[in-house]
């Protein structure tokens, strides 16, 4: 279990061993745990003292965005960009938080890249109270996101320019990832906003206007996103069948030159297969002008096939 810790007292920020937060007392005491095993489940019930519902919602496996008031604080689970290499099903870190007046708690399992963002921001002294650092730390997660989701619909933007049936095969799979990260960011961003939301209007001392005011903005970004996203996935469907059809049309366009020269070379090889059967009686095997005949015929008829079929309009189809 590793973890880092600070106390903000009177306008001034000092980071503290974790063995010593709990003793503190301040504006705001933030103890971060970066933990998956059961050593912070025993440090968290034991040294600390918190409940059992809230030591099993800092500790849980799989979470997703979600806020609920508990007595005079709040637990609130955020999700994130990561450094670490994530699912496609479940791009995104999350971060656990237990606050109240004065302190506050948070547990990640995974690398979140706000979180070195907030502790710079905190040993700035920017950070004053818990509903500051909530509120830091929403606004962190959302600015590094929204211009992730932006380069996911400009690929998009840039897929739609390039379909052709030549470059289908290619464009398809990158359609498949923009259409997959979409689908597993919105997953996760649609019940933010609404933790966000129900944060912002929980009545609670700690939590003051402008921490509401932050709370709402990034909870309004993270729906602009999550509309973003859903209009991504909506897009990649559409390219995708598209593509698609472009795809079947280029099969179908080989399929129909390969019949079409099939044909001009059925009755062919019908004249040569009967010319060459090793029977007697074959008309003029004997004459010199018999070969020439024959090629004449076949040359003739594959060109009179070939006619047809381009007077028919079949390679326009």
């Amino acid at each position: 279990m590793s973890g880092f810790a600070y106390v903000v007292r009177g306008g001034k920020t000092e980071e503290v061993p974790l063995k010593q937060a709990l003793g503190q007392k301040g504006e705001l005491v933030w103890i971060h745990l970066t933990t998956n095993d059961e050593r912070a489940q025993a440090w968290l019930g034991g040294e600390a003292a918190l409940s059992p519902y809230v030591i099993e919602t800092l500790t849980a496996a799989e979470t997703r965005p979600r806020c609920d008031a508990v007595g005079s604080g709040a637990v609130i689970n955020l999700r994130g960009l990561s450094s670490e290499e994530m699912a496609a099903s479940d791009p995104l870190a999350s971060i656990r938080i237990y606050a109240l007046d004065g302190r506050l708690f948070s547990v990640t399992r995974k690398h979140l890249n706000a979180v070195p963002i907030v502790r710079t921001e905190v040993e700035a002294g920017a950070i004053l109270d818990p509903g500051d650092l909530i509120a830091a730390m929403a606004q962190a997660i959302t600015e590094e996101l929204d211009p992730v989701v932006a380069d996911l619909g400009d690929s998009l933007d840039d897929c739609e320019e390039r379909i052709t049936a030549n470059s289908a095969f290619e464009l398809r799979r990158q359609v498949n990832r923009a259409r997959v990260q979409a689908i597993g960011f919105r997953r996760f961003l649609v019940p933010q906003r609404a933790a966000l939301e129900k944060l912002a209007n929980l009545g609670v001392g700690w939590l003051g206007d402008d921490d509401r005011l932050h709370l709402t903005a990034a909870a309004d970004r993270a729906a602009r996103m999550a509309e973003e996203l859903e209009s991504i996935r909506e897009r990649a469907a559409l390219t995708h069948e598209t593509l698609t059809d472009l795809r079947a049309e280029q099969i179908d366009q080989r399929a129909l030159i390969i019949a079409v020269v099939a044909m001009v070379f059925l009755p062919l090889t019908f004249i040569t297969g009967l010319l060459g059967m090793n029977v007697a009686g074959i008309p003029f095997a004997h004459e010199q002008w018999a070969f020439g005949a024959v090629v004449a015929v076949c040359v003739v008829l594959g060109v009179a096939v070939g006619a047809y079929f381009i007077a028919r309009h079949w390679f326009e189809r």
